[in-house]
C-alpha cells in the first residue's frame, strides 16, 4: 500500500514555530485546490527537521505532498468534554508545477518576436 498524498497549488507557507522547552518545531503549509464550485484548503504541517525543506517552496507552486493523519485525545478534566483533534503531518513532498510560468517562458523564448523572423508569407494566416 502506498502512502497518501494530496496535491495542490501552495496558497500560504509560515514561518517555522518553536513550541516547548524541548524546542519542537513545526511549519504550515497550506495548499489550495480547485473543486470547481468551491475552493478547498488543506493545512499540511512540516515538523521536526523536514520545516527547512520547506524554504524549497515558494507560493503559487504546485506540489504533492505524501503525509500520515495524526489523531489525539484531549480533555481540559476529569469534569470536561472530550475533544478529538487531527493533524496532516507531511512526510515528503515534490514540486511538480512552478510558482512563476512566466518566469520559465521567458528563459526559453528570448525574443518574442523571433517567430515572426523565421516564419515565411505562406505561413501567414492573412
Amino acid at each position: 500500500m502506498s502512502d497518501p498524498s494530496v496535491t495542490g497549488v501552495v496558497h500560504l507557507i509560515e514561518e517555522t514555530k518553536t513550541y516547548g522547552s524541548k524546542g519542537f518545531r513545526k511549519r504550515l503549509v497550506v495548499l489550495e485546490q480547485d473543486k470547481g464550485s468551491f475552493t478547498n484548503f488543506v493545512p499540511v504541517e512540516f515538523t521536526r527537521d523536514s520545516c527547512d525543506s520547506v524554504d524549497e517552496m515558494n507560493e503559487g507552486d504546485e506540489v504533492e505532498i505524501t503525509y500520515r493523519l495524526n489523531g489525539r485525545r484531549w480533555q481540559k478534566d476529569a469534569n470536561s468534554e472530550v475533544k478529538f483533534f487531527v493533524n496532516v503531518e507531511a512526510t515528503s513532498f515534490k514540486i511538480t508545477g512552478n510558482a512563476n510560468p512566466a518566469d520559465a517562458m521567458s528563459e526559453r523564448v528570448t525574443d518574442p518576436n523571433a517567430a515572426f523572423d523565421e516564419a515565411s508569407e505562406e505561413d501567414a494566416p492573412f
